[in-house]
């Protein structure tokens, strides 16, 4: 790798991601950024695999754990949060899950108009009555073609553009800015892990979260839960609230978890196929 040259790395939820970024800013130096939208929040570590103390004493870490649980925070938010920590003297490298994020920083972003509050309860009570079909349905057709009708959060939120602006995101997403980070100027990689190596890799990662005090975790947080949150899309909180709720056996709870693991992971693979053509492909066992 050239020295100094912005690093970027991408990949799937248990890919090996961090400890691949720790490697690279041990041996040549630079900050290390994060580019997951759930390790964001304050309010989880273990569920979302933050880095732990060890770790962000041993190297500096940026953008990890420092928005509130009812934090209304975006992509726009996460590019404005990169552009006040990159320095000229320290390579940054950038690291994460979370493909929106990583596409805006080195392809750009359109500056799509706040979401009114209204429209946001509208969208929320819609969803929660099971009427995510409903808001699929009334996508325009260029945005349907472009997101992951699979994802919910972003459906929810190209219908909340849609009903705001009256115009579809695939059209805002035509006005878009100038980069913060072309790609032709980082050293972008993302991993490929090996399917069945990694849904292993998820599975026995999350018994390693449990054992660390993912349910303990969990139980502080739900005296604020709210499912309506960004910050409860962690993967697995769903699952334990509903055991901590008495709803749910702790096997069936961290079964089911495991299971929305593997699926996140799928959609993941699904959008690095799709949106980062350009990137450096490491396969990896």
């Amino acid at each position: 790798m050239p020295p100094g040259q912005p690093v970027l790395i991408a990949g799937p939820t248990a890919s090996g991601k961090s400890g691949l970024a720790m490697e690279i800013a041990s041996r040549g130096g630079g900050v290390i950024i994060n580019a997951d939208a759930l390790q964001v929040y304050g309010c989880w570590r273990v569920l979302t695999a933050r880095p732990d103390s060890a770790d962000e004493a041993a190297l500096p870490h940026r953008l990890y754990g420092h928005v509130a649980r009812d934090a209304d925070y975006s992509v726009g938010h996460w590019l404005r949060d990169v552009r006040r920590v990159l320095t000229d003297d320290t390579r940054p490298v950038i690291v994460g899950g979370t493909g929106l994020y990583l596409t805006a920083l080195t392809e750009g972003l359109a500056e799509i108009p706040s979401t009114p509050a209204e429209v946001r309860a509208e969208a929320d009570r819609i969803r929660l009555s099971g009427g995510i079909d409903r808001l699929r349905r009334d996508l325009d057709p260029q945005t349907a073609a472009r997101i992951d009708l699979a994802n919910p959060a972003r459906v929810q939120r190209a219908w909340e553009v849609l009903r705001a602006t009256g115009r579809g995101l695939a059209d805002w997403q035509q006005d878009t800015g100038q980069p913060l980070l072309p790609l032709a100027e980082t050293h972008a990689l993302v991993l490929h892990p090996d399917r069945e190596a990694l849904n292993r890799r998820i599975d026995d990662r999350f018994d390693l979260m449990m054992a660390a005090g993912a349910l303990d975790e969990a139980a502080a947080e739900r005296p604020f839960w709210d499912p309506r949150r960004p910050s409860a899309r962690a993967i697995g909180a769903p699952e334990l609230m509903a055991h901590l709720e008495g709803r749910l056996p702790l096997d069936e709870a961290v079964a089911a978890a495991k299971l929305a693991s593997r699926q996140y992971a799928k959609r993941q693979r699904t959008w690095f196929r799709n949106r980062m053509a350009g990137w450096q492909a490491v396969t990896t066992a």
